[in-house]
């Protein structure tokens, strides 16, 4: 039996989560799960009680309402993804191996049937998170899903968008959205061959061409590529950038 009490969360004592996962158990609403995530994964950040609610998750992930399995999935790949964070829950990839099995299982099943472009992109992200795949698992999603990443150039330090579909494929040091495109400085993407990929690239790859998502894979051969810095000319691969960046930040 879990001691809630004893645990904690975003905002403190996590005496409330039980009453929380029961509501959701029987009222399927965003809301809800929004205050979940806020309270078990705030901003990225883990807690005691984040991976107390893993069993509880790897159940939902079971539910026969496909929304409310995606949620799960989604919210417990976050969780595991930081189990190397400062949390005091011990060793949680092997405390809770089972339920991260059954996790990856499920994860597996709903990725093949993703419903669009946003949930296969997720999905996969979470699945990398029970794997344990560092980095990717937290910032797959963030570039592929807002069609950018923002890094920093490694000669001159200048921070850049690096583009991934519309308006095209391309790097940048300006806000490009807010900025008429005949005045927006940009350096094409050189994607990688798809040949040529190696390592997390060619696996990622390899996973969207057999899902059949061409263009999570054509993006991907982007992220796995090399851009330019307009203000240097500093060539660059993009997916070492996301990586330094990710780093720093831990």
């Amino acid at each position: 039996m879990t001691d809630w009490p004893r645990l904690s969360h975003a905002y403190g004592s996590a005496e409330d989560i039980p009453a929380l996962l029961a509501r959701i158990a029987s009222e399927p609403d965003p809301e809800l799960w929004n205050d979940l995530w806020s309270a078990l994964c705030h901003q990225g950040s883990v807690y005691s009680a984040s991976f107390a609610a893993l069993p509880w998750l790897a159940g939902m992930a079971g539910s026969e309402d496909r929304g409310q399995a995606v949620n799960a999935l989604n919210l417990a790949g976050a969780i595991v993804a930081g189990a190397g964070q400062p949390h005091g829950a011990g060793d949680v990839r092997t405390e809770h191996s089972a339920d991260i099995a059954t996790l990856l299982a499920s994860v597996n099943r709903h990725l093949r049937t993703a419903t669009d472009r946003t949930e296969y992109i997720g999905l996969l992200e979470s699945r990398l998170g029970f794997e344990g795949v560092e980095g990717w698992s937290e910032n797959l999603a963030w570039g592929l899903g807002n069609k950018e990443y923002e890094v920093s150039c490694p000669g001159c330090g200048t921070d850049l968008f690096v583009v991934l579909g519309e308006p095209g494929f391309f790097c940048t040091g300006e806000d490009y959205a807010l900025t008429d495109d005949d005045g927006v400085d940009t350096r094409p993407l050189r994607p990688a061959s798809p040949a040529d990929l190696e390592g997390i690239g060619r696996r990622l790859h390899g996973i969207a061409l057999a899902d059949g998502r061409h263009e999570v894979a054509h993006a991907l051969t982007h992220v796995f590529g090399n851009a330019t810095c307009p203000d240097c000319e500093t060539d660059f691969s993009v997916a070492d950038r996301v990586g330094a960046d990710w780093a720093s930040t831990r």
